[in-house]
């Protein structure tokens, strides 16, 4: 008996997507609860499980751009043991195919006959997947590239489809620039105090919570200061309804191998440093994995960008719609500074804040930036609320 694969429902708006890795191969025994395949759609990544033990038969490549529902596979029931539905080869073709799977057999504990594993010749050609799919996935997310990418010439050029969440990617960006009108200002920040209190504090910290101190919880809860001053920014736009948002659920953009994502963390303004820390690690982790569902990415009210560790000295970031707001980190580079009528040295970060023109006036823009660098400079603020 053969039970068909099928694309499952990800998403109420998401209709296709495309196979980016098998993560078992042709003629593979699965067992219930193994995962088969990633399937990359416009909003997350996802691996696609077995629902039966048996022989895996794949019917769509990986590469392949396929819709909700599609049948990708079967798995035959019964394991390596039962018959393949295919038609049987002619005699005169089975001693070739044969050949292959005769070294595959050697290797395994227990030799299957020869016209058994005959019907697989392309298992037996390749390894056996690793035990863990979230390695196999990543071992083999260089070999979807290749097989998808069509040379033009063998020097000069190569080609190769956008996948699904580049594609989503791109729509979004381009429909921010038109749909809103961006503007951008700018500001710097002295992160004197925050490095010293993180130098004076980060070991007891780190030794209480189990956790690094970095810098974008100092930002997060310095952007929740700032929405709370300035409640025009905490904005959306629906029509011709603007909806003001009375939470603090703030996006961070995190650059992963596919493609941009934008991770929430929920109600930042209840939450401790070390809850918001943990948060950020976690969305890493995901990230890393391709486990971020799209819960993850979805309600955020502004979002914080950090160019700033890819070595971006200054930048104007776009909106991520229907947000109103996006904050844009950047390196943190030592400058002189007047301070006092003397010039000093001082670690300073340039401070970009890119906002809606059409709902958020350059007035509250500017005294937003404002306060977010006033919670840095001064970070008791923070604690008192101030």
């Amino acid at each position: 008996m053969s039970l068909e694969i099928k694309i499952p429902a990800v998403g109420e708006s998401v209709t296709s997507g495309m196979i980016s890795a098998w993560l078992k191969k042709e003629g593979d025994t699965v067992s219930r609860g193994d995962a088969l395949f990633t399937l990359e759609t416009d909003k997350v990544s996802t691996e696609v499980t077995a629902d039966a033990a048996g022989t895996l038969r794949i019917k769509a490549q990986a590469g392949a751009e396929v819709k909700i529902g599609e049948v990708v596979g079967f798995i035959e029931e019964g394991g390596v043991a039962s018959a393949a539905p295919a038609p049987a080869k002619a005699p005169a073709e089975k001693p070739a195919e044969v050949k292959a799977p005769k070294k595959r057999a050697n290797s395994d504990p227990a030799p299957a006959p020869a016209p058994t594993v005959a019907a697989t010749p392309i298992a037996a050609a390749a390894p056996v997947a690793p035990s863990a799919a979230a390695v196999a996935a990543a071992n083999e997310s260089l070999a979807v590239i290749s097989e998808n990418v069509a040379p033009e010439s063998e020097e000069r050029v190569t080609r190769k489809r956008l996948s699904p969440l580049r594609r989503k990617i791109a729509a979004q960006l381009v429909m921010a620039q038109h749909t809103a009108a961006i503007l951008t200002t700018f500001n710097e920040a002295d992160m004197s105090a925050v490095m010293t209190l993180r130098k004076a504090m980060g070991d007891d910290f780190q030794k209480q919570h189990g956790i690094k101190l970095g810098f974008m919880s100092f930002f997060i809860k310095a952007v929740v200061a700032a929405l709370k001053a300035v409640p025009q920014v905490n904005v959306r736009v629906e029509g011709d309804d603007l909806v003001q948002n009375h939470f603090y659920d703030i996006g961070v953009a995190v650059g992963t191998e596919r493609g941009l994502m934008v991770p929430v963390v929920r109600d930042t303004h209840r939450k401790s440093f070390a809850e918001i820390e943990r948060d950020l690690v976690a969305y890493a982790v995901k990230a890393r994995e391709g486990r971020i569902g799209i819960d993850d990415l979805s309600g955020g009210v502004f979002t914080i960008s950090n160019g700033g560790i890819y070595g971006s000295l200054l930048s104007t970031p776009i909106l991520n719609p229907p947000q109103s707001g996006i904050l844009g980190m950047h390196k943190i580079q030592e400058r002189p500074m007047v301070v006092n009528g003397v010039i000093v040295v001082r670690p300073m970060m340039y401070l970009a804040m890119s906002y809606d023109h059409r709902v958020v006036d350059g007035r509250e823009a500017v005294t937003f930036l404002v306060r977010v660098k006033e919670a840095i400079e001064q970070p008791s603020r923070l604690l008192l609320e101030v």
